[in-house]
């Protein structure tokens, strides 16, 4: 059983998710691997960090001839050829676009620009990972290398210069073996990189494949290239990581950031506290006259302190109206924002109480009802709460449900 420091590599594999564990002196071990269409739809993640490697098909390469070697113009000149190429990442969807360096010389240089397409909820693991990269990134290649293999599905390659991904791309290609179709795009994509001065060479091929059956004959033949069969590889941790971030994951991150600054304040204050009482308490030692005068004034106030104990227990019985964790309209105002909007789902009734969460609603659709569910789920300010979402029902006004949730145990 993996342990909860460890960290994973979630990667698209032939035909499903997989997780793979990364621990230090040890090679790369498959964890678990998740036949689902989406990876919003892995129920439980394994325990410590994870690293999310996009598919290719969700993301565009642009490699770039450039005639200077000062790699703080990059970005600008990324942002102009994707912008000619007809792509424009929306500036509030976070960060979509990462840069590699191919070649760097003071003269000319070769990079590969990645532009993301805005990936939508269901298109990233419920658990926010640690960081983000591309699939491709994750299984390199010596040399000047052709590299194919099929992703949840369907056909991609890569291009490799020396040991760099210069170009990768996914195609709608199914077939069992590299057909003519496959062959056709990995011929057509030399051909632009050649027309934009990007050198795309490769003096070999590889095939990574579960079947040892696979067909690399038509593929050798086609591109003139010695071809290997193979067995994909484990995946490596890429280096340097990207720097990929969609929109939702960093407000999580900045929201979580905010509140450990928070508590680093609260702990702040706490020790400067402790070391003022601290320092007092020394002074009352070292004086014995001073320590039976400060005894006497407790005596004094003993029937404020009493007052004070009173003033706490009273004030510790409106914990579940002062406590955020158990404050009935904040949770419900969280509840209500985990509503899908346009979706006409709505609430009918909300019991909120230090024992149990219960709400009912209904929906014209059970589409709706479903997307609530997740989203519940979802909600990072509901994360401590364990929710109960059974099917909906149908009614005769359209699709009823009941959800159920277990707020946290109050800490004594």
């Amino acid at each position: 059983m993996a342990k909860s420091n460890s960290t994973h590599l979630l990667v698209p594999g032939e035909t499903e998710w997989e997780f793979w564990t990364l621990a230090p002196g040890a090679p790369p071990t498959m964890h678990s691997a998740h036949p689902v269409a989406q990876p919003s739809e892995i129920a439980k993640p394994p325990q410590g960090d994870v690293i999310f490697l996009f598919p290719v098909k969700a993301l565009t390469a642009l490699p770039m001839h450039v005639p200077t070697g000062d790699t703080s113009l990059f970005p600008d000149l990324a942002a102009t050829h994707a912008e000619r190429a007809g792509l424009r990442p929306d500036p509030f969807a976070g960060q979509l676009t990462d840069i590699f360096p191919v070649l760097t010389s003071p003269e000319n240089s070769v990079f590969l620009s990645v532009v993301l397409r805005n990936p939508q909820p269901a298109d990233l693991p419920l658990k926010s990972p640690k960081a983000f990269d591309i699939s491709p990134r994750a299984f390199p290649a010596r040399g000047n290398t052709l590299t194919l293999w099929r992703e949840l599905g369907s056909w991609v390659f890569a291009i490799h210069s020396e040991g760099k991904l210069l170009y990768c791309q996914a195609t709608s290609v199914t077939s069992p073996s590299p057909d003519a179709s496959l062959i056709r795009e990995i011929r057509i994509a030399i051909a632009q990189l050649s027309m934009q001065g990007v050198r795309a060479e490769p003096s070999s091929a590889i095939v990574w494949s579960s079947d040892p059956e696979t067909d690399t004959s038509l593929l050798s033949r086609s591109l003139s290239l010695q071809t290997q069969l193979t067995a994909r590889p484990a995946p490596i941790m890429p280096e340097p990581l990207g720097k990929l971030l969609p929109a939702d994951v960093r407000a999580a991150r900045r929201a979580a950031r905010k509140r450990q600054n928070i508590i680093l304040a609260a702990a702040a204050l706490a020790v400067i506290y402790l070391g003022t009482i601290g320092y007092l308490g020394y002074g009352l030692w070292k004086t014995n006259s001073t320590t039976q005068r400060i005894m006497a004034e407790v005596a004094k106030v003993a029937p404020q302190q009493e007052a004070f104990r009173l003033h706490i227990e009273k004030w510790d019985e409106l914990e579940y109206g002062i406590d955020l964790n158990h404050n009935t309209v904040d949770i419900l105002n969280r509840i209500a924002r985990s509503i899908p909007s346009g979706s006409g789902l709505r609430l009918t009734s909300a019991i909120i109480s230090a024992e149990e969460i219960r709400i009912e609603g209904e929906a014209p659709q059970p589409q709706a009802v479903n997307e609530f569910s997740k989203n519940l789920s979802r909600n990072n300010d509901l994360a401590f709460f364990e929710w109960q979402t059974p099917e909906p029902r149908q009614t005769t006004r359209g699709w009823g449900f009941v959800f159920t949730a277990a707020p946290p145990a109050v800490t004594p």
